[in-house]
């Protein structure tokens, strides 16, 4: 067994990966760091029976994972992490919502246009506020935002649909004020980048964002919750937490305010995403669960990266039965275990950060 780990664009591992590395070593595994910029890269690929390959939220991760992936899991016929099921929908909320709204699993209702700005702008005379808008990709809350009014609704849509936005260019005051050109703000910017040049640390600068323009995506507001649960599901392991909003805002991602109380979980919440991820042969998959207006559960998002520290964090996990099963666990731990087939295989004390 031989298993190949792609580096980032920047030649690097990135944080989520080392620990993949370090349970590998610990167990005696051989594997090899490929980048696909080397000339033998293709050549490498023929060595290696098993392949891993994390994604970021920039477009140059992105881009590089579309190209490849496909490629090697279903050309070259190596076994990859994630799998093409796993991972053609990640970061991108629209291709989600197509494909579980398919199966009739319980996520949220959305609305999507494209291209014509006639269908949006006559939807939403109509429809009932207030609803949520979203740019396709972003984590931690970012590009989401509450819409409240009409005017508000017709003035996003009109921007979309000519010079568009581009990511994290949305106010995170969740007020729709979009950051416009400040000279100021505009130099100050520029003479970071200099001093970045010439230390050498512009190479982690966030490259290539895209500019989301000709779609809208506008999702269901559910009310009355304080919080959310995440629920991350790798192979029949279900790991579960519930995040607490921001003060006086309706979004819990990346709030930091997270309860692991066991007791407090709804264990429908743990069956309908093992069920999923069943169905759906998603590797590892984390998935955001609200109650509807009904007290019903539902979820609004999923994704297959997501903070490890987090599950590490929670006491246990709960199996196909429901049956809880004690102990602190790296995700990286059973992706690997299930990956590359291996029950035996053990986990090493990890520190948080690597």
């Amino acid at each position: 067994m031989k298993v190949g780990i792609h580096t980032c664009p920047f030649n690097d591992l990135n944080g989520l990966t080392k620990k993949h590395v370090k349970i590998l070593e610990y167990n005696n595994i051989d594997y090899v760091l490929l980048n696909s910029n080397e000339p033998d890269f293709l050549a490498k690929l023929r060595e290696i029976d098993h392949f891993i390959y994390i994604w970021g939220h920039r477009d140059d991760y992105t881009q590089l994972a579309h190209d490849i992936l496909p490629v090697i899991e279903n050309h070259y016929n190596i076994k990859c992490f994630p799998n093409q099921d796993t991972c053609w929908h990640y970061d991108n909320k629209i291709r989600q919502y197509l494909i579980l709204h398919q199966y009739d699993f319980p996520f949220t209702q959305s609305w999507i246009f494209y291209n014509d700005i006639k269908a949006p702008l006559d939807w939403i005379k109509q429809a009932e506020l207030p609803v949520v808008f979203k740019l396709y990709g972003g984590a931690g809350s970012s590009n989401v935002i509450l819409i409240n009014s009409k005017r508000q609704a017709e003035k996003l849509i009109k921007k979309q649909f000519s010079k568009g936005i581009k990511t994290n260019m949305i106010s995170d005051t969740n007020d729709l004020k979009f950051k416009e050109f400040n000279l100021y703000n505009f130099l100050k910017k520029k003479g970071r980048k200099a001093i970045k040049a010439l230390t050498g640390e512009d190479r982690y600068r966030k490259l290539n964002w895209g500019r989301h323009t000709n779609y809208v995506l506008f999702q269901k507001f559910l009310p009355k919750n304080d919080f959310d649960t995440r629920v991350s599901v790798i192979g029949g392991r279900a790991f579960a937490f519930r995040r607490f909003n921001r003060k006086d805002d309706f979004r819990s991602s990346g709030s930091g305010l997270i309860n692991y109380e066991v007791d407090k979980i709804n264990l429908e919440f743990i069956k309908i995403a093992l069920d999923i991820s069943k169905k759906l042969n998603f590797q590892s998959m984390a998935y955001d669960f609200l109650y509807n207006e009904n007290g019903e559960p539902e979820f609004c998002e999923i994704s297959y990266v997501y903070k490890d520290s987090a599950v590490y964090d929670c006491k246990g996990y709960w199996d196909s039965d429901l049956q809880f099963h004690e102990g602190h666990f790296w995700p990286q731990y059973f992706q690997l275990v299930d990956f590359l087939e291996l029950p035996d295989l053990k986990q090493p004390n990890l520190p948080r950060v690597l």
